[in-house]
């Protein structure tokens, strides 16, 4: 995909801790830090709201579920 340059208003303290990572080489460059910084961000995103969806689930009929499809199959099992 594509880049697309935009223009964004940082605050000064985000900016300088930015610089700070460019001039320790963490990052080659001020596009690179933000870009890794609004990828994460959105990952993590992305990740609340599985969880948010997976708090939708009835844990007693997941229970159910995933004891139907070994109940047959437990007494095939090896001994530990």
């Amino acid at each position: 995909m594509g880049r697309t340059k935009v223009g964004i208003t940082l605050e000064a303290d985000s900016l300088l801790a930015i610089d700070r990572l460019v001039v320790d080489r963490r990052f080659p460059n001020r596009s690179q830090a933000i870009q890794e910084a609004v990828d994460e961000k959105l990952a993590r995103l992305s990740h609340t709201r599985l969880a948010r969806e997976c708090a939708k689930l009835d844990p007693d009929f997941e229970q159910s579920l995933a004891e139907e499809g070994v109940a047959g199959e437990l007494a095939e099992w090896p001994e530990y």
